[in-house]
């Protein structure tokens, strides 16, 4: 009964956590309206920066990382005081904040595409598979220009980074990566748009304006 507690209470907190959409809530300070009313009308970081520039897109960076990071690790806390072992509280609430930042309670169901929270996430469950990834995103921005392509090569990269790395180090593989697996998963069809773009040569590079 103990362990489903926590885990129902470590799910509850992620999805409320990762509901708090920076975007939304950066660009309602700016201007008054809501970022998901401009451009592409995602309720993300790349969306805000071509709106309002570097300081708001900073701030929603800043908002989207911390939710992440904050709730991975007070469901380790309460995993720790429940004394719930079977596995990482990090997983619950990771994939429960995820839920709630592409599907916000506060916001109408509608958010962003998820990879600054899943980056988070990613940098408290693995530092090694996130420096990876961090390396992968900035390559492929630097050769491509297109932040989305860079998004979507990194969520193909990420499960097979994290099989590699806990291969090497020898620890248990399955969990981890099936976690890796369904959070790409999850990114890629968020991006699923971008992807249709990126096929028909009309996805936006960076520094360029949003095509009407």
């Amino acid at each position: 009964m103990t362990n489903f507690i926590g885990v129902v209470i470590a799910a509850v907190l992620g999805y409320l956590l990762g509901s708090i959409n920076s975007a939304i809530i950066v660009s309602k300070i700016v201007s008054g309206k809501d970022i998901r009313q401009f451009g592409s009308g995602n309720a993300g970081m790349t969306n805000v920066l071509r709106t309002f520039g570097k300081v708001p897109a900073a701030f929603t960076v800043l908002g989207d990382f911390s939710k992440g990071i904050i709730a991975v690790l007070l469901a380790r806390v309460i995993f720790y005081y429940l004394g719930i072992t079977f596995m990482d509280g990090a997983y619950v609430a990771g994939f429960a904040a995820l839920l709630g930042h592409l599907f916000p309670v506060y916001f109408g169901f509608k958010g962003g595409k998820g990879v600054l929270i899943s980056a988070a996430i990613i940098l408290v469950i693995n530092p090694i598979v996130f420096l990876i990834l961090l390396v992968t995103f900035f390559v492929t921005v630097f050769i491509s220009k297109i932040v989305s392509l860079s998004s979507i090569v990194c969520a193909v990269v990420y499960p097979i980074a994290t099989f590699a790395v806990l291969y090497i180090n020898k620890q248990p593989l399955l969990g981890s990566t099936l976690f890796a697996v369904l959070m790409s998963l999850i990114v890629i069809y968020m991006h699923r748009e971008n992807i249709k773009r990126l096929i028909n040569g009309t996805e936006n590079k960076f520094g360029q304006k949003k095509q009407k």
